[in-house]
């Protein structure tokens, strides 16, 4: 878990390092990588390399149902730690999303019920194991017969949209500053 709460604080900014970002260098794993590891363990996929954890894939087979778990048992307990603030720096972001995360569009879930997270280091990237951790994700989720499976990304993170295109996700809604992205399953 330290392992990936780190890249998912390494890459944070739109793929880029965002550690000078964050006071709390928890918070982001907080959000993007705690509730997948904990809650959805038969989906999450690490790469570990001689340097240690260098990126990962999370995903839920049922984005509804992954939302009503972490309602009930991921975010109170954050919530104790972390009261709402009404402050405007990027820690203080971060925690109103543990009070107020962010529901996916229902006519997205209809279709692509399953969602992805994924973030490798520079050091990986380039070398197949974006790919390989999405096909192996991708695999087991086509094998419980899932329909579908969408990502958010970042509405400047062009890179990371070319890369998903070119895997099979195909381009569903904008978002303020995202990109929802989906690939049929079946």
């Amino acid at each position: 878990m330290p392992g990936a709460y780190r890249v998912c604080l390494q890459t944070g900014d739109s793929g880029l390092d965002a550690t000078a970002h964050y006071g709390n260098p928890d918070l982001l794993g907080h959000v993007y990588v705690g509730p997948y590891l904990i809650g959805q363990p038969r989906l999450s996929y690490v790469v570990v390399d001689a340097l240690g954890v260098g990126g990962y894939v999370l995903g839920a087979e049922d984005t509804r149902a992954f939302e009503a778990w972490a309602e009930a048992s991921w975010w109170p307990m954050l919530r104790g730690q972390y009261p709402a603030t009404k402050g405007e720096t990027p820690d203080d972001e971060i925690i109103a999303l543990m009070h107020a995360p962010p529901v996916v569009p229902d006519g997205i879930v209809a279709d692509y019920p399953a969602h992805l997270h994924i973030d490798l280091l520079p050091r990986l990237q380039g070398l197949g194991f974006g790919r390989a951790l999405i096909e192996r994700l991708v695999g087991v989720l086509r094998g419980s017969d899932s329909p579908g499976v969408h990502l958010g990304v970042g509405a400047d993170n062009h890179n990371a949209i070319e890369f998903y295109r070119h895997l099979g996700f195909a381009h569903l809604q904008e978002g303020h500053s995202s990109h929802w992205m989906g690939m049929r399953l079946r």
